[in-house]
């Protein structure tokens, strides 16, 4: 097993079948040999570990077989710094290469002499993070620290290692890098380089450059990993949750190797091997390892009680592709049905914005990346970047604003430019998965071949227009040319390219629709029906719009409203991401009636109403049809020149409209219409207003202000609403009760009880968190509030220092609910059982108490607003409820139901007289097992049945399609309703089915099933019979044993729509 193909088919072949142990601390062990500055090469050198396997080799050499004589699997090479970069800090970094491969055959020679055929053990050649890190603290280029790593890296795999790992990383970009050198390297040598990679999460949760656990794999996941894990930094304890998020997300196995603990005061680690392997047990017996060792501080001793824990242990299991869409900068962001769309902020752009062209003309840099922060602030989830302009040296200003821009902003990047080298020279700036906009096929498959490479590289998104080299329709048009070229391109993209579908963005394009422009009218239309055929019929696929080019050429009031109507229909149609400027985003709840009336009609070409009789073309608009396809051309041009001036008309002396309170509206509306239009213009006037008449300031927090926000939720939930729209809300009733809480009376008692207060992991809305707070502080209760994203290690260890009377959750997105049962179970795990009192927006009793009362397995309450959570703290802190609040609340497993009696089945096994078996008997087509997946679920809608789904399931009432047929309202909204579950479920079903014909006889009321031309049945079903006379039985349908040996046939078939559908189901019902 000498040649590295043998030793890696051995690698794999041992990570399927048991957990890998890795080995424990290098440098303490050696430190431990008594060494001195001879040992090192000389005082010059004294504490370069990596050089001792030039001047001691035999130390380095003790240590590697300590590790393997305690049942390591993996050693690492003591190659940490053995990169040019680390070593000039002692002179050695002209001997990069000799250290690194001196380094990788010493292991290998250890290794070798430990190995047997049933236990191989392979060479890990370790790779620190250097000593600079390019997100965080400069001092060296990406391609400088590419090519360090490289060096290394030659020297690592020529002296023998199997395994690079690239371990203790506190910054992405860093590990990028090195993953740039490691494909350098596979493509020189012609063969693949197994590769782990492992993050180091400090106690705030991130890496010291702000990724969390997510959003570095994320980050790396393109690069076919051996393994994403986690080492250093912390004892097991800190890494639960950040290792649970990776088996929640990984499709790669999963290492751990962390600390011997956190140090004390004086440097020593405090985990002894016994407690580190049994705290580390939780974790594989969990089923989220499949490599697992010790870092800092661990021993020999200790790498031979977690051998001994993991032997005979099931290793992480394999994971199918999820194919979630994922992007990420600093943090992570998911394309999913539940935020669609998500806001791309469209400012830094120097071809959409003169303001930003100005700014870096000027090359104001500080003032062009602020543009970007304030998108962000305003709702955006990623920005789009465009600095391509022939006045300038895109390159040369590359550096300048992504340096800045990576430090202000967390979001995800779309890098925006036709140049190649700008795409990879931004790229090396972005430690997260960014986007690329765009590539199309103008110019054939040119474009594809020049960039796929880059984004496969670096791990990036695509954005695909729908443009090709069609002579005539090259920007397609028409809905048909756009699914046309976005299949074609998918395919090519998917196949020959080897980019997941899940990463591709497709841009149907937008064309105006208000420059009279006769090409262009219907391009709305066809765009909105576009994206609903993309979204049946390419999976996995996600969409983008450029939306204001669709009012082009309109007032800059009516762009407005017409750009927020087009978004409204495009994201019930299925748009993903949403290219705007987040700061001027019209709410379409808001909207007036007739204005947006003004914008649908132009949108979409319809017949126009109330067509003055002395209009120039009143024969031509009159009996014009619905669909703008069906609509002569010169009519067509009327009707759209007809919409284009009654729009015009009624904005042209309008200013960019401003959301402004209505100063005519009693006040509690107004209260609430700031809530509702998420504007904070004139709202702490009002509030002092109502303060004045003498109103309670709890009362108007109560009132108007929870008024405004639970119709922000029904609009929400009526898809009037997007989310970025609904933080604004968020952002307004947030001053209101903030501004209302220094006039709220204090409790003048001593404190009352103790509450800890935090919402959970991965969600960042702390409104009603807030408010909780508010009103309990003023009621004389001491809060702790820790914030938002709160990671359950966070509040164990919060419950610890302040010993609190009770925990509060809080949540706005359905995955928080599921982030509560998490918390609850680890709450029980420490042994916390202090009273829980859990609510948010998309939690429900039921799953409270089905959920995550049982998990935690102590007093749980559901509190469904800020009153109730007062109540509940009022009874469980009064010693003269507390007893009969809790006993409320307390879990209890269920009891079993009585069971019902039934009547008797009858046991007669005579044939029932109706079934006739006197038929021609049809041979089976064939006998062996069949799969199929449906991908497209477009094929199962075409079997539903309309009557049955829609007047029996759904209840309607009368002939749906003839309603459907004259566009009757309530049909056409239930309509689209079942459209958009059918678009939502085309995300996670995952349809398949599985049949075979057998042979088959039956006996009485059995049936028995045998192979083609097999003697022996291989098994029998026994059926019951009607309980009544001459009843039916499923057997009566099967020919019976026959003398001549013919046999009846039956097919059995399995169907499932997918992993994880039960699970869908349970979340929609507990919304």
């Amino acid at each position: 097993m000498s040649d590295p193909k043998s030793r890696r088919e051995a690698l794999y072949d041992a990570l399927a079948s048991r957990i890998l142990v890795l080995d424990g601390a290098m440098g303490t062990e050696m430190q431990r040999c008594d060494l001195h500055a001879h040992d090192f090469g000389g005082p010059e050198f004294e504490g370069c570990n990596e050089n001792l396997v030039l001047t001691r080799p035999d130390v380095v050499l003790k240590v590697h077989r300590e590790y393997l004589d305690a049942g390591a699997d993996i050693i690492e090479t003591n190659t940490f710094g053995s990169m040019g970069v680390v070593l000039a800090e002692y002179g050695l970094q002209a001997k990069a290469y000799e250290i690194s491969a001196e380094a990788s055959r010493l292991a290998r020679l250890a290794a070798d002499e430990f190995s047997t055929p049933q236990k191989p053990r392979f060479v890990a050649a370790s790779i620190g993070p250097t000593t600079k890190m390019i997100a965080l603290t400069g001092g060296i280029t990406f391609d400088d620290l590419t090519d360090n790593f490289y060096e290394q890296f030659r020297g690592l795999i020529d002296g023998g290692a199997d395994i690079l790992l690239i371990e203790t990383c506190p910054d992405t970009l860093n590990i990028k890098a090195a993953l740039r050198a490691r494909e350098r390297l596979v493509k020189n040598l012609g063969r693949p380089i197994p590769t782990m990679v492992s993050g180091t999460i400090e106690m705030m949760g991130t890496m010291l450059a702000g990724q969390p656990a997510e959003a570095l794999y994320i980050s790396v996941a393109h690069a076919d990993l051996l393994s994403i894990g986690l080492n250093c930094a912390t004892g097991p304890e800190f890494m639960t949750d950040h290792i649970r998020s990776l088996n929640d997300i990984a499709e790669t196995r999963i290492s751990c190797y962390p600390n011997a603990g956190l140090p004390n005061e004086e440097g020593k680690y405090l985990e002894t091997p016994t407690s580190l392997a049994s705290q580390l047990e939780r974790f594989v017996n969990n089923g989220w390892l499949n490599i697992v060792g010790g870092c800092c501080g661990t021993t020999p001793a200790h790498i031979k009680a977690i051998a001994e824990m993991a032997e005979g242990k099931k290793p992480r299991a394999d994971r199918q592709a999820a194919h979630r869409a994922y992007y990420s900068g600093v943090e992570l962001v998911e394309a999913e049905e539940s935020n669609r769309p998500l806001i791309v902020g469209e400012r830094t752009n120097v071809i959409g914005s003169r303001l930003f062209k100005n700014m870096v003309a000027e090359d104001k840099w500080e003032e062009a990346t602020d543009i970007a922060r304030r998108q962000v602030r305003n709702g955006a989830h990623i920005i789009d970047v465009c600095l391509q302009s022939s006045d300038r040296d895109e390159i040369n200003d590359i550096p300048h604003f992504y340096n800045l821009l990576v430090r202000k902003i967390k979001a995800p990047i779309m890098i925006d430019t036709t140049d190649p080298k700008a795409v990879e020279l931004s790229l090396k700036y972005c430690q997260g998965k960014s986007i690329i906009n765009s590539v199309n096929l103008e110019d054939g498959e040119e474009k594809f071949e020049i960039l796929c490479p880059i984004a496969k590289s670096y791990g990036a998104a695509l954005v695909v227009g729908t443009i090709d080299e069609d002579p005539i329709q090259a920007q397609a048009f028409t809905r048909e040319r756009k699914l046309e070229v976005a299949k074609r391109s998918v395919d090519l993209l998917t196949s020959k390219y080897e980019i997941p579908a899940e990463d591709l963005i497709i841009d149907p394009l937008v064309f105006p629709c208000a420059t009279g422009d006769e090409n262009y009218i219907g391009g709305a239309v066809e765009t909105i029906e576009a994206l609903r055929l993309i979204k049946e019929n390419i999976p996995y696929v996600k969409t983008v719009l450029g939306v204001s080019n669709i009012s082009f050429g309109l007032p800059a009031a009516a762009r407005e409203i017409v750009n927020s109507v087009f978004l409204y229909y495009c994201t019930k149609a299925g748009l993903d991401l949403a290219i705007v400027n987040a700061e001027k985003l019209e709410r379409f709840a808001g909207i007036p009636e007739h204005e947006r009336r003004l914008a649908e009609h132009l949108l979409f070409n319809s017949p126009p109403i109330d067509v003055p009789e002395d209009h120039s073309q009143f024969e031509l608009l009159q009996n014009v049809p619905d669909d703008w396809r069906q609509q002569p051309k010169e009519q067509r041009a009327a009707v759209n020149q007809f919409h284009i001036s009654a729009i015009t008309d009624h904005f042209r002396k309008a200013a960019p409209k401003i959301k402004a309170k209505s100063a005519d509206l009693p006040l509690d509306e107004r209260l609430a219409s700031y809530i509702i239009q998420g504007s904070k213009d004139g709202l702490v006037e009002d509030l002092d207003r109502k303060r004045a008449e003498g109103a309670n300031p709890l009362d108007i927090i109560n009132g108007p202000l929870m008024a405004g926000m639970s119709e922000v939720g029904r609009l929400f939930n009526n898809n009037e609403l997007i989310v970025a729209e609904v933080l604004q809300s968020a952002e307004a009733m947030k001053t209101g009760v903030g501004h209302l809480e220094q006039f709220m009376e204090k409790a003048d008692t001593a404190a009352r009880g103790k509450i800890v207060l935090a919402t959970v992991k991965g969600d960042v809305h702390d409104i009603g968190k807030n408010l909780v707070e508010i009103i309990l502080a003023n009621n004389g209760f001491t809060v702790v509030n820790l914030g938002i994203k709160i990671l359950p290690e966070a509040l164990i260890k919060a419950y610890r220092e302040h010993k609190p009377d009770a925990i509060g959750l809080s949540g706005l997105l359905v995955k928080s609910t599921q982030q509560m049962v998490i918390t609850a179970g680890d709450f029980k795990a420490a042994g916390i059982s202090v009273p829980l009192l859990v609510g948010g927006a998309a939690l429900s009793e039921k799953f409270s108490k089905t959920r995550i009362a049982p998990e935690y397995a102590a007093p749980t309450f559901y509190c469904k607003d800020a009153m109730t959570g007062l109540r509940v703290m009022n009874e469980i802190t009064d010693a003269a409820t507390r007893d009969a609040a809790l006993a409320t609340a307390t879990w209890e497993p269920g009891t079993v139901a009585p069971s019902v009696p039934v009547e008797a089945v009858n046991t007669s096994e005579q044939r029932a007289t109706k079934v006739r078996i006197d038929l021609p008997i049809p041979p089976a087509p064939y006998y062996e097992r069949k799969k199929r997946d449906v991908p497209q679920l477009a094929e199962l809608w075409s079997y539903i049945n309309p009557f049955m789904l829609f007047g029996r399931h759904l209840g309607f009432k009368g002939n749906f399609e003839k309603l459907i047929a004259e566009r009757d309202p309530k049909a056409l909204e239930l309509f689209h309703q079942v459209e958009e579950v059918k678009h939502w479920a085309a995300g996670f079903m995952k349809v398949r089915a599985v049949w075979q014909f057998f042979e088959v006889e039956r006996s009485g009321n059995a049936i028995h099933l045998y192979k083609h031309q097999e003697p022996a049945p291989f098994h029998t079903f026994q059926f019951g019979r009607q309980p009544k006379d001459d009843g039916l039985c499923l057997s009566d349908y099967i020919l019976p044993v026959a003398d001549d040996g013919r046999r009846d046939h039956i097919a059995l078939f399995v169907v499932t729509a997918g992993e994880g559908i039960r699970e869908k189901a349970e979340e929609c019902k507990v919304k």
